[in-house]
């Protein structure tokens, strides 16, 4: 059980950035077309996050051209280059499947979070 544990901990990416569910991000993801490799980028909500250690996931969708679209990204695969937080959300579901009903500039609509400034 340790060599399996020690060998997921080989494969775990070490700089990852805090996002939750309701976040607004940008997934850089490498995709291999032809027999070359190129970064495409996949921006929109955080739905979803499940699993934990190296099978976790996180589950992002955008509409596009008035269709939703979900895609799953694994948090530690190789091809997944980076992930930038455009927006912190502020919600109160852990899963925000809701949002798949939702038409128009409601499907994409989640309250900001603001951060609090100290004194």
């Amino acid at each position: 059980m340790k060599q399996v544990m020690a060998l997921a901990q080989k494969f775990m990416k070490k700089k990852l950035p805090q996002f939750n569910i309701g976040d607004s991000v940008d997934v850089h993801f490498k995709i291999k077309e032809e027999n070359k490799m190129r970064v495409q980028i996949y921006s929109g909500i955080v739905i979803a996050r499940r699993g934990s250690d190296l099978g976790e996931t996180f589950t992002v969708r955008h509409v596009s051209y008035g269709e939703g679209v979900e895609k799953v990204f694994p948090i530690h695969s190789p091809l997944l280059e980076k992930v930038v937080v455009k927006k912190k959300g502020e919600v109160q579901r852990a899963k925000l499947y809701f949002l798949r009903g939702k038409k128009g500039k409601k499907a994409v609509k989640v309250k900001e979070k603001v951060a609090q400034k100290e004194a």
